[in-house]
């Protein structure tokens, strides 16, 4: 086979000097080459390394026409700048660690989203670690962004973890950590969170302001700040308006979905069953409807639902189901920027600050039918 029918990124490898070793085997090719460096472009090109770098940077002291000629072979050769080696001389990656619990619910993915725009637009890259819930595997996720380098951590932790010495090593070291949603209120980093005390609050009042009396909630694990902070507006709600708190109603679980359906079941075979469900969060409150509906409970007429963080299945779900809404988004978006305050902090401070953002009632058919 002549040369002319190599792919022509071969040819070109070829040409340059860069490929290695080219069998041919029943009209199969084998090949391996190393990765291009500035070195081999300079050597092409017949041009310094210095010459070669800053054009690749769009340098303003270089000629076009050798920063295009630059250009087209570092093309050519799929050149890419070793990243690790620029952090070494430069002590940064730009590289930042995300890690979340888990991805069934749509509210970690949006927050990721809000998180990237932010960050790639100031120039950093991302890399994403999910937990599923496991201390364990947060653990050595957090050893492995640690492993990489990560300039800063924004992180959201499982519902297992009470133990975070895990992220108190990235203090130690002086990687800027930011926590959002289910925050560790011992560590003295910033934080994003809405106010969940206030959302939940206003779900209850506006409960009894539709006339029901006997309110259950299924709360989250006592393990996470957000889970007391509901569970505490729930309280204060009903105390309020003169409702007396009544622990039968009360149930906090470990937002195990197939639970919550039993959860439910017990709450409605109570002698004096609940007249409304207040819950943790959206996929628990569409749980207790779809339950609720296969036995025979008209919503909200015999019991209203209030669900908490807007989940776009909540708009699905019949009837509509009445939540407390999060700006998703912009928790990603502040978590990421307080994030970049510290990375571009000339002065090498740890200032950190704590955002609380509002949410939203959103009231729809599963409460005022």
């Amino acid at each position: 086979m002549r040369l002319g029918n190599v792919p022509n990124k071969m040819r070109t490898l070829e040409r340059y000097g860069l490929l290695r070793i080219l069998v041919l085997r029943k009209n199969t090719i084998y090949m391996t080459h190393h990765q291009t460096t500035i070195i081999d472009i300079a050597r092409q090109l017949g041009l310094s390394k210095s010459t070669v770098s800053r054009a690749l940077t769009n340098h303003p002291h270089v000629n076009a026409d050798t920063r295009q000629r630059v250009l087209e072979l570092a093309e050519s050769l799929d050149y890419q700048r070793n990243q690790l080696a620029i952090s070494l001389l430069t002590s940064r990656t730009r590289t930042v660690g995300i890690m979340i619990p888990e991805f069934l619910s749509f509210f970690f993915p949006k927050v990721i989203i809000g998180a990237q725009v932010v960050l790639a637009e100031a120039g950093y890259n991302v890399i994403i670690c999910h937990s599923n819930e496991s201390y364990a595997t947060e653990v050595t996720n957090a050893q492995a962004l640690l492993a990489s380098r990560v300039d800063g951590l924004i992180v959201s932790h499982t519902k297992e973890t009470r133990n975070f010495d895990h992220f108190r090593v990235f203090e130690r070291r002086h990687v800027p950590v930011v926590f959002f949603n289910r925050v560790c209120e011992d560590m003295a980093v910033s934080k994003v969170t809405v106010d969940d005390y206030d959302g939940a609050f206003r779900a209850v009042e506006h409960l009894i302001a539709t006339g029901k009396k006997r309110i259950a909630h299924l709360a989250g694990p006592d393990s996470l700040q957000n889970s007391r902070n509901r569970l505490n507006g729930y309280r204060d709600a009903l105390q309020q308006h003169g409702l007396p708190i009544n622990n039968e109603l009360i149930i906090s679980y470990d937002l195990n979905l197939d639970k919550a359906k039993i959860y439910v079941s017990h709450l409605m075979n109570l002698p004096d069953p609940p007249d409304a469900l207040f819950a943790m969060n959206d996929p628990t409150a569409i749980e207790a409807m779809k339950v609720l509906k296969s036995r025979g409970f008209r919503i909200p007429d015999d019991v209203a639902v209030v669900g908490f963080s807007n989940d776009p299945a909540s708009m699905l779900i019949e009837p509509g189901l009445t939540t407390v809404a999060q700006p998703v988004d912009e928790i990603g978006r502040q978590a990421a920027q307080l994030l970049l305050n510290q990375l571009t902090d000339n002065k090498g401070g740890m200032a950190t600050e704590n955002i609380v953002l509002q949410t939203e009632l959103i009231i729809r058919g599963s409460t005022t039918g």
